[in-house]
């Protein structure tokens, strides 16, 4: 669980839902697998801790989606390990 306050899908609001489901639209088809997530959480913590903010969600993950991009030259593989070494340096359990 994010140490951050999140907002559950069943507490949001119209403007966060739209926002929840237009976030999974901006990944690549090879990300369209569902992540593992916290006991008793439907959505990852990463994104779950955009809630506060919709607008935000948005754009940081369009932004993710666009460098996650099968034309760029990283696999998924090495964006993966990439992240860990991130959440491990920063101390995130991500």
């Amino acid at each position: 669980m994010t140490w951050i306050k999140t907002i559950r899908m069943e507490e949001a609001g119209e403007r966060l839902k739209k926002a929840m489901e237009g976030q999974a639209k901006l990944y690549p088809v090879e990300y369209a697998s569902p992540v593992h997530t916290a006991a008793g959480e439907e959505t990852a913590e990463i994104v779950a801790s955009h809630t506060l903010i919709p607008e935000a969600l948005h754009h940081a993950f369009s932004t993710f989606g666009v460098l996650m991009s099968p034309e760029l030259p990283l696999t998924r593989s090495q964006h993966e390990m990439i992240t860990t070494l991130v959440s491990v340096t920063n101390r995130c359990h991500y």
